[in-house]
Order: C-alpha cells, then sequence, then structure tokens
C-alpha cells in the first residue's frame, strides 16, 4: 500500500468493538509526547485522557467549563487544563496562541468535543451550532496549532460519529437557514468530521502529519444531554425508567474511547492515513443495503473534501496551507 493513499478497508488489527482504551494502548510508550484532546473532561474525553496519561503523555485539555474540567481531572497525573470554546472563535484563537507561546510541539490532537441533535441553535455570525462546534472549531484549532503540529509529526484524529449516515454536505445552506432538523444537521456535521481528516491528510502527509476519522460507536454520555428522555424511549435505546434496552448494542465508555485512542497511538497505522475507523480498526465503505455500519462514500469523496475545506478557511479566515 502507498504511504499516500490508505484503502477504506480492515486491517485485522486484532481488536473489536469490546476492547477498551486501556487494552490498544497497552504495551505502547508515551513518555514524553503531548496530545490535546478537546473535551478531555467527560464521557469518552475522559477515558481518552485516562488512557493516554496512563501510558506517559502529558494531556492538555481545552475546556468550555475549565473549573469543571479540573475537578473531572483531579487526581490524573499529567494532565493541564485550559479555556476553549469551539463555537466562539476568538476563544480558538486565543487558546491556541496561549499554547504555541509555551514554544512546545503536540504529538497527538484528537478532536473530541462536540454536540448532539440540540435545539435549533446560533453561534458567531449565525452559524448552525453543530457544523459550527463540531466542525469549523476544530478546523480552525488544528490549523492554528500548525506550527506545534508539524514539527512533531502529529497525528490528527477527528472524531465523528455514524451519525454521518443521515446525511452528506448540504451545500445549498450549511447553516440550515431554512428546514432545520437536528438529526440531519448531526448527519452533516459528523460527515464534515471525515471530510476534514481526508483532507488535512492529503495536505500534511507529505509533511509526516496524519490524520484519521472515526465513529467511537454508540455509548450513552452527557452527549445526549439535548436529548428527552422520551425520545431516547422512542428510539429504542431505553426504557420508561432509563434502562438500556439493548446493553450488548452499546459499548461502556472505556470501549468507546478505545477507536480514537488506538487511532492516535497505535503502530498499525504508520504510514496510513486519511480512512475512516470503527471497532479498533479501518472501516469498509457503507453497504448499499442502508445498514448503518461502515462508511458513506459521501463523507470520504476528496473532491468535497476539498470543497469543504475552502468554504471552512473561507468561513474562518484560518487556512495553515494557503499558498
Amino acid at each position: 500500500m502507498s504511504n499516500s493513499d490508505t484503502a477504506q478497508h480492515k486491517i485485522g488489527s486484532g481488536f473489536e468493538a469490546s476492547s477498551t482504551a486501556d487494552d490498544v494502548v497497552r504495551g505502547i510508550d508515551l513518555t514524553g509526547k503531548l496530545a490535546i484532546v478537546t473535551g478531555g473532561y467527560s464521557g469518552l474525553g475522559l477515558e481518552t485522557t485516562r488512557a493516554l496519561t496512563g501510558a506517559g503523555a502529558h494531556v492538555v485539555v481545552p475546556a468550555r467549563r475549565p473549573e469543571t474540567a479540573r475537578e473531572n481531572l483531579s487526581g490524573i497525573d499529567g494532565v493541564e487544563t485550559d479555556e476553549l470554546d469551539l463555537g466562539d472563535l476568538e476563544s480558538v484563537r486565543a487558546f491556541a496562541d496561549r499554547f504555541l507561546a509555551s514554544g512546545r510541539t503536540v504529538d497527538i490532537v484528537i478532536g473530541n468535543a462536540g454536540i448532539m441533535a440540540c435545539p435549533e441553535s446560533r453561534v458567531g455570525p449565525g452559524w448552525e451550532a453543530q457544523f459550527a462546534t463540531n466542525h469549523l472549531g476544530h478546523f480552525a484549532l488544528v490549523n492554528r496549532l500548525w506550527p506545534a503540529i508539524e514539527p512533531g509529526g502529529a497525528r490528527v484524529v477527528s472524531v465523528s460519529s455514524r451519525g454521518h449516515h443521515a446525511g452528506g454536505m448540504r451545500w445549498d445552506d450549511v447553516h440550515w437557514r431554512r428546514g432545520y432538523d437536528k438529526w440531519e444537521a448531526y448527519g452533516q456535521a459528523k460527515t464534515a468530521n471525515v471530510l476534514f481528516a481526508v483532507h488535512l491528510d492529503r495536505l500534511a502527509r507529505e509533511r509526516g502529519v496524519r490524520a484519521f476519522s472515526l465513529h467511537p460507536g454508540a455509548i450513552l454520555t452527557p452527549l445526549q444531554r439535548h436529548l428527552e428522555r422520551q425520545e431516547m424511549v422512542e428510539r429504542g435505546w431505553i426504557d420508561e425508567e432509563g434502562n438500556l434496552l439493548d446493553p450488548d448494542g452499546f459499548k461502556t465508555p472505556q470501549q468507546g474511547a478505545a477507536t480514537q485512542v488506538w487511532a492516535a497511538t497505535s503502530p498499525q497505522l504508520d504510514g496510513l492515513g486519511g480512512v475512516y475507523l470503527e471497532d479498533c480498526d479501518i472501516a469498509e465503505p457503507a453497504p448499499a443495503d442502508g445498514e448503518r455500519v461502515g462508511v458513506k462514500d459521501w463523507a470520504t469523496d476528496p473532491e468535497q473534501a476539498a470543497r469543504l475545506w475552502e468554504l471552512s478557511a473561507e468561513l474562518t479566515g484560518v487556512n495553515a496551507f494557503a499558498a
């Protein structure tokens, strides 16, 4: 397989859906490595931070709620917190400036923070909040941190979701100014997370930086904060008392964090990049029968990835790769 084009097919990693973050990092020494994990203080992010620090990494956790982050991370060695609101580009710039001023290089960036299926809400100049927070904020963050990412030959991990199956880019109305649907808007934001990794990998691979996207699995975490209990009952996730209806269909947070930790650290991915992962392996293309596994072609299309990069650079005013 060439260094430039990784096939979207399983490589037989030896791990599976039930593997945990600790399983995939076992035997990997991250001493001296620095990782930035957005949202690394709750849900999957917290388990990701635990696994990386447990393997010796120093983890920077930029958080919208720094006090909560400090509280949740107390007792974990090798962590520092800072302030970052991904829905506010000025906050992204300020965090990146503070980090760059420290003169450190980055080995791992995990864009883990996100919002899901929220009521229609807008940030910045009227941008749809899910697209702006989940995609544009991370786009601006990685581009602003590029002077620290490039020298480290870092891996950039974009946490997407099977939610991308809900739809591709709505090019004529990316900010959902008409007919807002919270799940379709979430789907677009998660498609954007995959397309971001596709194009970043294309731009950065010659400089030793590789990018991956992934579906962590179905996990009940604080990500569901915008959903009413009745909606989760109707979707067949829980019963009226709040008990999981299909415990085997859901991962624990430790299992949910595994694929992003594997993406960030596994030597099995050396020389590879630009692909979407699930269950600690490269995913297969989604089957035509509509089963919600694998990755949809609209999320891996290099032309759409390039188009999204241009649009994102235009919207955020940041592009580390501008000629």
